[in-house]
């Protein structure tokens, strides 16, 4: 995987840029402090200035409003937020003309964000304070006061905490109040950027000690960069949360989840202060020092089956190897390929207008059908059929392109749905709620009804990853599971008795998968790699499960 980069030979501010922010997969806003906002149009290469802000604001931060599926009012969706060096923030309408500005802090206002549902901005400023707004600009409260500058904030993926830096700390504070604040020491040096993905449920922040980290929601670090030459100044989650950027000076960086860093490019931009991804994740935009917006794809991403490998190599194109033979095939498509799964004989690509299927006997007649909407964030597969995942719902389709079904449930949010908590198998879809997290929904994929008599699963800890196994009759489908002890259960999908039979597999798991071809199930526990050969021996005699298991040192690879 790598980034093209794009930039213009002259750039279209005179001055910094201060921040960027996609309306579309193809359109993009940049403030500067020329004070132009200006419109870059990525199909037809056009920038036009949408306004000329008055000579004592200096934008600093932007964000648009979410486009959510609720929203009546089209004209509130098509407007966004800025926020400027004169203390106030500016609500400020896709064609350019000022809403409302509504004088916000003593200082700059230094970020403002609006949560998922739309429902509330914050603000943060060098007055230390941070604070929370309606929709349409009235103050509900002030969440909290620092002694210090606020540079950057988040919302949390439930919309009920707000992640804020203080100095070299991080804290998280609920809206709700005497509710337990969570704050821990994260950097040795000033943070400047924060990001907390609503997908992964993981965070990113990077400061002026020329580090960028991966926290999980706990404060617990998951990754921590080596120093940089320069400080890092701005950091972007992908939507997915596979993926994230980092810039600093003369940098921009591409890693995944894990902080694995992917791809490492030298435009020459200045310091990069801000970065955007675009709605389909497949462009990054960055506002730069010296006056350029500095535009990436990624590409070169991988899939792999038995013996093909496929390639994306450019926007619109894959390269197909048979690995057996050396036999390579050019799939062109009409738009640029948004999401792919390579799995069970078939190759699903989503583009932002279509979906592709393709059989590997035959790499030249693709089945071709149009999507409701073009932002797919999620494909899963199944022996029988795949699911797609966009803004507007949940879809099944069978690999002859014919719909199945669409599973739906109260306070469903498509947009943060994922691999670790959406399962598919051949007769059943299983989906983690996120209002209540302790509970999974069950489905027949034939309908997309609930099971049963609406049949719920029910835990007594919040469930963090899920899966279904893939082989077997109906009446003995499993779903296996790890909740926020990182124990590992298992239990049956269908129920024949009053009582759910949970049982537990292990402890300390963090990661699971069933086999494609049998149900054998595995996953990452503690430092070791283990196997399950026959999970369903819980059932029968627990004592026999430890004579089931095949464990293997986990670092025994890097060692080697």
């Amino acid at each position: 995987m790598r980034l093209k980069i794009s930039l213009l030979k002259e750039p279209k501010h005179q001055e910094l840029v201060s921040c960027v922010g996609w309306t579309t997969a193809e359109e993009l806003y940049s403030c500067s402090d020329d004070h132009q906002i200006v419109k870059w149009n990525l199909l037809t290469s056009e920038t036009t200035q949408i306004v000329k802000l008055p000579d004592d604001i200096y934008p600093i931060d932007l964000h648009w409003f979410p486009k959510s599926l609720g929203i009546k009012k089209q004209t509130q969706a098509e407007s966004f937020v800025l926020t400027s060096s004169d203390g106030k923030f500016h609500l400020i309408s896709k064609l350019g003309r000022v809403e409302k500005s509504v004088e916000a802090h003593c200082g700059a206002v230094l970020a403002g964000r609006w949560n998922y549902e739309g429902t509330a901005l914050v603000t943060v400023g060098e007055d230390g304070q941070i604070k929370i707004w309606s929709k349409t600009g009235m103050l509900r409260s002030t969440l909290a006061q620092q002694g210090a500058p606020v540079y950057s904030v988040a919302w949390g993926p439930d919309s009920e905490k707000v992640l804020y830096t203080a100095g070299k700390q991080l804290i998280i504070k609920p809206l709700q109040p005497n509710a337990r604040i969570l704050q821990w020491k994260a950097h040795d040096g000033i943070i400047l950027k924060v990001d907390w993905n609503s997908v992964n449920d993981l965070i990113l922040s990077a400061g002026e000690d020329c580090k960028y980290k991966v926290w999980d929601s706990y404060g617990r670090p998951l990754y921590n960069s080596q120093p940089h030459e320069h400080p890092i100044t701005s950091v972007a989650w992908a939507p997915d949360g596979e993926l994230f950027a980092v810039g600093s000076f003369h940098t921009l960086r591409l890693c995944d989840k894990t902080g694995w860093s992917y791809a490492l490019e030298k435009p020459n931009t200045g310091s990069i202060f801000n970065i955007a991804w675009s709605v389909d994740g497949t462009q990054i935009a960055g506002a730069c020092g010296n006056g350029h917006v500095v535009f990436a794809h990624v590409v070169e991403q991988r899939w792999e089956w038995k013996n093909f490998q496929i390639t994306l190599t450019k926007r619109r194109t894959m390269q197909v190897r048979n690995v057996l033979n050396d036999a390579v095939d050019l799939l062109e498509f009409r738009d640029r390929v948004i999401k792919a799964s390579l799995n069970y004989a078939h190759l699903v690509v989503s583009t932002s207008l279509q979906c592709y299927v393709f059989s590997t006997k035959n790499w030249n007649t693709p089945l071709i059908f149009d999507l409701k909407e073009g932002t797919v964030s999620l494909i899963l597969q199944a022996e029988r059929h795949f699911l797609l995942v966009d803004g507007g719902g949940i879809y099944l389709y069978s690999y002859e392109g014919r719909f199945i079904s669409s599973p739906k449930f109260p306070g469903m949010r498509t947009d943060i749905l994922n691999a670790q908590t959406v399962s598919l198998s051949n007769d059943t879809i299983a989906i983690k709620d996120k209002t209540d997290e302790k509970i999974i929904f069950l489905f027949e994929a034939s309908t997309g009804k609930p099971l049963g008599d609406g049949k719920l699963l029910s835990h007594k800890n919040e469930i963090s990853e899920i899966a279904l196994d893939q082989k077997g009759l109906t009446n003995d489908r499993k779903i296996a599971f790890i909740d926020k002890n990182r124990d590992l259960y298992i239990t049956s999908v269908k129920r024949f008795g009053k009582e759910e039979q949970i049982i537990k597999l292990g402890t300390m798991v963090h990661t699971l998968a069933w086999s494609d071809t049998c149900n054998i199930l595995c996953g990452l526990q503690d430092t070791r790699f283990t196997v399950w050969y026959y999970p369903n021996t819980v059932y029968v005699d627990r004592d026999i499960l430890p004579k089931t298991l095949y464990e293997r040192d986990a670092r025994w690879d890097l060692r080697t």
